[in-house]
């Protein structure tokens, strides 16, 4: 990824009640979203449970949902590693309040930087099941 990272130290990272950041919190890093490449973002979102994060980020308000409070199917270790990516791309932004990390969908900077791209990923299919396609959804010449 490329080294354009912010040091989590501002007055938006405080805990929701206000208090000063704690030793876990200080060590958080977020990319500023400008700074991720296309290639960058799509390698990121390549992960089924990333995508899975991703959106129901997008269905939650801002800092309501902790990193504990997804159900992803996956050891805490991975969830935490997965998390880890999401940050370090730019995609969510993390704070902490008390045993908790609660996350934020960076949306509109991603949206400001990627147009259409987290439409893409949040429209997608996720039942497992694919409709049959004939190739007339596809462009003239290419078959399925």
């Amino acid at each position: 990824m490329n080294e354009s990272r912010i040091r989590d130290g501002s007055s938006s990272a405080l805990t929701p009640a206000g208090d000063s950041l704690s030793r876990r919190a200080r060590g958080l890093e977020h990319t500023d979203p400008a700074a991720v490449t296309l290639h960058e973002v799509l390698q990121v979102l390549a992960d089924p449970v990333r995508r899975t994060i991703v959106r129901e980020l997008a269905g939650s308000a801002d800092w309501s949902r902790a990193c504990g409070t997804f159900e992803l199917g996956v050891s805490k270790a991975t969830r935490s590693h997965h998390f880890t990516v999401l940050r370090q791309s730019g995609l969510v932004e993390q704070r902490d309040a008390g045993a908790r990390r609660y996350n934020r969908l960076r949306r509109a900077e991603f949206d400001a930087r990627f147009p259409g791209l987290l439409a893409l990923v949040l429209a997608e299919d996720t039942t497992g099941t694919s409709r049959p396609s004939d190739g007339a959804d596809c462009a003239p010449g290419i078959a399925s």
